[in-house]
């Protein structure tokens, strides 16, 4: 009998999350593996260190485990999760001024959070990045490595090394890039977005 095979990146939130319903590890792994970068990415544009990021991150996925048999409509998966890490990296923003502003004798933590990115900004950012990671995953594995490669690399990589990297010629690397951004788009429209 063939054994039967676990989740993959292509499978729907609805199919993961039932599977996880159904205490399947795996979809366990691969639902947090599709929203690791979604998640941990809101707590940075909080500015939390890595470690906070961590932590937040650890937290929200806990909630998630906890909270994921109330949901209701699994369309509203990525945006209960965008909303759960938002306000958890809002609040740990605010204890954190806080706690500044009583260390450091003289600052009003209130004036220190003036710059702090308001949640429904940081939720429409976080939604807009996932939807690009999801589009980028129904791409052939050669478009995701050069969109990772040209856009992704710190520092930026020139067209040579991305050809060297991905066993091309200097020269098509544009060509392709062409090719892999116009297939974004349409998985970014065939997404409504």
């Amino acid at each position: 009998m063939p054994k039967a095979q676990g989740p993959n990146p292509g499978w729907s939130d609805e199919r993961l999350v039932r599977a996880c319903l159904d205490g399947d590890d795996q979809a366990w792994r691969a639902l947090i593996d599709k929203y690791k970068n979604l998640i941990y990415s809101i707590p940075l544009k909080y500015r939390a260190s890595p470690e906070d990021a961590a932590d937040i991150f650890q937290s929200v996925c806990l909630e998630l485990f906890s909270h994921l048999s109330q949901l209701r409509k699994t369309e509203a998966l990525r945006g209960w999760i965008i909303t759960v890490a938002t306000h958890q990296s809002f609040h740990w923003k605010r204890k954190h001024l806080k706690r500044i502003g009583r260390e450091e004798t003289g600052l009003d933590p209130e004036a220190l959070g003036a710059d702090l990115p308001a949640p429904a900004d940081a939720g429409e950012d976080a939604e807009r990045e996932q939807m690009l990671r999801d589009a980028t995953a129904l791409l052939s594995p050669r478009c995701q490595e050069m969109i990772r490669l040209l856009f992704y690399a710190e520092p930026p990589l020139p067209y040579k090394e991305v050809a060297r990297r991905l066993g091309l010629a200097t020269g098509s690397v544009g060509f392709i890039r062409g090719r892999c951004l116009l297939r974004l788009q349409k998985a970014l429209r065939g997404m409504g977005f």
